[in-house]
């Protein structure tokens, strides 16, 4: 019998602390307490080496059912498609009209946030409808 792990999904990004505080504003997610000892996350990352600074951050679901993020510092910038991107359910549950205006209204809740929507895809024959966002490091995510 197989068991079933928990998943991490780690980000590729130039800011870390910033995009895991856009993405708890998105999921409802929290930063985890500051370590013993220190006042604050800056405290923290102001008493590491200079070559440690702003490598890493981490959030995670108040609730520990949805999986922990990590975002992690590299040199490059995006420059394709991610294969894989997060799907935000916004409209489970949902049909028709009332689907497409609970995820509208989460769109319009990202916005300000820095998200960015790409395109809003109309349910047809075969899906329901859907809208491709792009989070502030431009991460295409959708509103499902």
């Amino acid at each position: 019998m197989v068991s079933v792990k928990q998943v991490q999904v780690t980000f590729d990004c130039a800011k870390p602390e910033r995009l895991a505080r856009f993405w708890c504003e998105v999921l409802g997610y929290v930063i985890p307490s500051v370590p013993d000892g220190f006042a604050s996350w800056d405290a923290y990352n102001d008493s590491l080496p200079l070559e440690k600074r702003d490598q890493g951050f981490v959030c995670g679901d108040p609730n520990g059912v949805g999986p922990r993020l990590y975002f992690q510092r590299v040199p490059e910038g995006k420059v394709v498609k991610n294969r894989v991107h997060l799907c935000v359910r916004a409209g489970t549950g949902l049909v028709g009209d009332e689907r497409l205006a609970a995820l509208e209204a989460e769109r319009d809740r990202l916005i300000p946030l820095g998200a960015v929507c790409e395109r809003v895809m109309l349910a047809d024959e075969e899906n329901e409808s859907c809208i491709v966002m792009r989070d502030i490091e431009g991460n295409e995510f959708c509103l499902d």
